[in-house]
């Protein structure tokens, strides 16, 4: 999967069966050994492995990659195609469930970063780690990129930071992770021009974001702004911790289907005005 994945680079040469002098490794059709034997590589010591498969065949290797967080082994899980935006492949390769399982993993930082300048610091931040594994998640389709300042910039490896913001406090807060940010941000637009106050906050990290200050975590997510909804195209309910009882969650509860991914977003759910109707609905 190295040519889907994206994981070559210009200085990669395969070891091979007679050359072990190469640097890249073709594991194949092998989810759970590639990952047990970066853990190893790990352990061995001189090396900072990655390895990348489809974000669905994570199943495969999950006992690996839980051993990698207890054993707080510093492997890199690099995960693409990460949601029903793959498209035409259908269920069976479109993940719902598998971030809140990655997620729910004690010890195992998961990156969803929404696009390149993201992606970059949760590379950085994966490589720096030096206490257990990072799981970063890509999508298949193209992201436009962010406008941001110093500030927000700084504040990406901080694992959720305030993207947009608007005038004076915000009446609702839309938080949203990877392909889903650029959605609430069109959201966010709609919202205003209905004179709706919107605050979009980017969490590319959870569990980093879980971890900081409560004074930075209230700035980000004001305590009494109650009005919240996530967005996300995986499954719903881990982003109930953020969005309480009164907030709505626009994600899945279902398997996927076998469509163009544009189609399914729509199908889904994932359009400007469904995220507009659920804000509506809790204002």
């Amino acid at each position: 999967l190295a040519g889907s994945n994206l994981t070559l680079w210009s200085g990669a040469k395969g070891v091979e069966a007679d050359d072990a002098s190469g640097n890249y490794i073709y594991y194949g059709v092998r989810e759970f050994g590639m990952s047990a034997m970066m853990n190893g590589i790990v352990l061995h010591g001189g090396f900072v492995p990655y390895g990348a498969t489809f974000l669905m065949f994570m199943e495969y290797a999950r006992n690996a990659v839980r051993m990698a967080a207890l054993m707080k082994q510093k492997t890199i899980f690099v995960y693409t195609h990460d949601s029903i935006g793959l498209g035409e492949d259908g269920p069976t390769h479109q993940p719902v469930e598998q971030l809140t399982a990655l997620r729910s993993t004690p010890n195992l930082q998961t990156w969803r970063p929404c696009d390149t300048v993201e992606s970059a610091v949760c590379w950085k931040q994966a490589i720096m780690r030096k206490d257990g594994p990072s799981a970063l998640i890509f999508s298949r389709q193209g992201l436009a990129p962010m406008p941001r300042n110093d500030e927000q910039l700084a504040n990406v490896q901080r694992g959720g930071y305030v993207l947009k913001d608007c005038e004076g406090k915000p009446q609702t807060i839309l938080i949203a992770t990877g392909s889903e940010v650029a959605l609430a941000i069109e959201a966010a637009a709609a919202l205003g021009a209905q004179g709706v106050a919107v605050r979009v906050v980017s969490m590319p990290c959870a569990e980093v974001f879980d971890a900081q200050d409560s004074t930075y975590r209230d700035s980000v997510l004001i305590p009494q702004v109650r009005a919240r909804v996530a967005v996300e195209a995986g499954h719903k309910d881990y982003w109930y911790k953020y969005v309480g009882l009164d907030g709505r969650v626009v994600g899945m509860s279902t398997f996927g289907e076998s469509a163009p991914g544009g189609l399914l977003m729509e199908q889904f759910g994932f359009t400007t005005e469904n995220v507009v109707k659920a804000v509506d609905a809790i204002l």
